[in-house]
């Protein structure tokens, strides 16, 4: 175990503190800024792993947060997708194709790309209880990913993340259910 990998382990644990939280928030913009946060972190600890296919889904997560957030503050909070949200997503995976191919190192490599999509779909429906139970499936895949490239915390983690995430879906259906009653 050199420096290197005791760092990405350190960012990695800073990321899912990070995200393990996000799953607790109710406004669409918390969530989307705690994952800028979450990502910026995941890419150091993806360069100290030298795991190049996760850190390109870096890239594209983060241009895609920056602009979810930017297309709320100045377009506001929309319930349903637009076609200018249409043309971002086929944008997003296009060029999610497009830094796949440099970065591909074999199946499991792929493991982050199906769950950058994934994820990508669950912000795209703005809808936090979409993104919060979407957090299983993409999580798994993480899961995956991250043994992949052994990072031991992002296995470990990734698995209580997805406990965070079924705590936080299983609380929005409470409180959506709750609210309903006495409405």
């Amino acid at each position: 175990m050199d420096f290197q990998y005791v760092l990405s382990q350190i960012f990695t644990i800073l990321m899912y503190v990070v995200l393990i939280a996000s799953y607790q928030f109710k406004k669409r913009r918390n969530i989307l800024i705690a994952s800028i946060v979450a990502i910026l972190l995941n890419s150091l600890a993806y360069i100290f792993l030298h795991a190049w296919t996760g850190l390109a889904m870096c890239g594209i997560a983060l241009l895609r947060s920056i602009y979810s957030l930017w297309d709320e503050k100045y377009h506001g909070q929309s319930k349903t997708m637009t076609a200018r949200d249409v043309v971002v997503l086929i944008i997003t995976s296009v060029a999610i194709v497009a830094v796949t191919i440099p970065t591909y190192d074999g199946f499991l490599s792929l493991m982050s790309v199906f769950a950058t999509i994934a994820y990508t779909y669950s912000i795209w429906q703005k809808n936090t209880l979409v993104y919060k139970a979407m957090g299983v499936p993409v999580g798994i895949l993480w899961i995956i990913y991250n043994g992949f490239v052994g990072s031991f915390f992002g296995v470990v983690l990734e698995a209580v993340l997805c406990i965070a995430s079924v705590y936080g879906f299983v609380k929005a259906l409470k409180e959506r259910k709750h609210g309903k009653r006495h409405a």
